[in-house]
């Protein structure tokens, strides 16, 4: 049985302050139907624009990652994100009312338990996961950072940190079932180190931090009025540094928090795929800018593999659904110009059909003669007689009605057509034929390969 879509039951909000903006910030998760996937809305800007979270969309990874179109950014979404995908929530609205998500204790504990408290109902939809068939391999030998996804039958994922820290050793964190993330995962916090955290303070960039939201780790010996600064600033009665070179903020709730926090980051950036993975994720000091760079590269492989799965399939010794003689009866047009040769699938919203490409072709005694290439008007031709026929069929009598061009959009020529080629035409409607109008996406292929495209606008009318 397949596993279903899941969403939020009723609507839930949390509150808190930003991390970098010190701004009270309320974020707010609602349900959302299957296939909505994760999207920010900023409630507190006139036009409430969204957000989808896109990898596409990432801007800014240097205090955690942002999101932006235009001129409207929604940042430090990850923790957020992290949650979803650990409860196994494909489809949420994120109201939020300012740019940056609370920073709340650092982890994703009090997102997981506000999704817990509005509680998760199935969708009707089936989960669409992305099944790696190869591995995935981002390298970043300047900061050795390598990020690795390979084929698995569910996701799993650990992390390696080494920071060359005299204070924070090598650490290894695992997570081998994602029904393991609220227990094992969900309350690490995020760290810092010190020596990063001070030039922070000193430019005003973390207004909303208050030593309960990061395990700060200290490599150096800190004199006493730094200490009482950081006293001030975070306006605590004591600061002072642990042996083991914490300060005295937080208890470390596992030996390897750290590295469970990476792993906490690296699944809340992934969510920006779109899709939940069956793969297994071994990261090596991996960071915003790596994990973002990293979900590109495996958005790419799903785009290429999901256009690669739309190849049409051409079984030569299945019979046609309509051989020329029955094209004939339904189109106008004869030799020279009569350009499909059989029809092999249609249903009421698509059609796909074939067309040889021989050196015969009349053509071809002009149009490049000693180097003969099929025009490209006459390949959008053949895509308009296919989506004829298709067109056509919607009528009782398609001999008494014929189809016109209107409009031709987005045309793309991506290779040359030669003889020898077989030229599999393929079209669907983008929208239900209304009022003799007939909208299509149109695609060539020779093989594996979209040689051409274009949206095709028909009228059909009485001859």
């Amino acid at each position: 049985m397949n596993e279903k879509q899941k969403s939020l039951i009723k609507p839930i909000s949390i509150s808190g302050k930003g991390l970098h903006t010190g701004k009270n910030v309320t974020v707010t998760l609602n349900p959302a139907p299957a296939n909505f996937g994760y999207k920010f809305k900023r409630i507190d800007l006139a036009d409430q624009p969204v957000i989808e979270a896109n990898a596409d969309y990432v801007t800014d990874t240097s205090r955690g990652t942002t999101i932006q179109i235009k001129d409207v950014k929604i940042s430090t979404i990850e923790h957020c994100l992290a949650a979803l995908v650990g409860k196994g929530i494909d489809n949420a609205l994120i109201e939020i009312d300012a740019e940056e998500i609370p920073i709340l204790d650092g982890s994703s504990k009090l997102f997981i338990d506000a999704i817990n408290k509005a509680g998760i109902k199935e969708l009707g939809e089936d989960r669409h996961f992305f099944e790696l068939k190869e591995n995935i391999i981002f390298r970043d030998e300047n900061n050795d950072i390598e990020l690795i996804a390979m084929p698995a039958d569910n996701f799993q994922i650990s992390t390696l940190i080494d920071y060359d820290s005299r204070v924070l050793h090598p650490q290894v964190a695992k997570l081998e079932k994602i029904s393991d993330f609220e227990k094992e995962i969900a309350p690490c916090r995020t760290f810092v180190f010190l020596h990063e955290l001070e030039p922070l303070i000193k430019y005003g960039l973390i207004q909303g931090g208050d030593l309960e939201n990061a395990i700060v780790f200290v490599e150096k010996d800190v004199p006493q009025e730094e200490l009482d600064r950081l006293k001030k600033f975070f306006n605590k009665p004591s600061v002072e540094v642990k042996k083991q070179g914490v300060l005295n903020n937080l208890d470390l709730q596992f030996s390897n928090e750290p590295a469970r926090h990476k792993l906490l980051d690296v699944i809340g950036d992934l969510a920006t795929i779109g899709k939940p993975l069956k793969a297994r994720i071994i990261a090596t000091r991996p960071g915003h800018e790596a994990n973002k760079k990293f979900a590109k590269m495996i958005k790419k492989h799903i785009c290429k593999q999901e256009e690669a799965n739309k190849v049409p399939q051409y079984n030569i010794n299945k019979k046609p659904i309509f051989d020329i003689n029955d094209i004939k009866k339904m189109l106008p047009h004869r030799y020279p110009f009569l350009l499909v040769d059989k029809i092999i699938e249609m249903d009421e919203k698509s059609v796909i059909g074939v067309k040889n490409i021989t050196m015969d072709e009349h053509f071809f005694v002009g149009h490049f003669p000693n180097e003969p290439v099929m025009p490209g008007v006459l390949q959008i031709e053949a895509l308009a007689q296919c989506g004829g026929i298709l067109t056509l069929s919607s009528v009782p009598d398609p001999e008494n009605y014929q189809t016109l061009f209107a409009k031709i959009n987005n045309v793309r020529f991506r290779r040359k057509v030669v003889p020898g080629d077989t030229l599999i035409l393929s079209l669907e409607l983008i929208s239900p034929i209304r009022r003799g109008m007939c909208h299509m996406r149109a695609k060539a292929y020779v093989g594996n390969n979209v040689v051409t495209e274009a949206e095709l606008l028909a009228q059909i009318s009485k001859k």
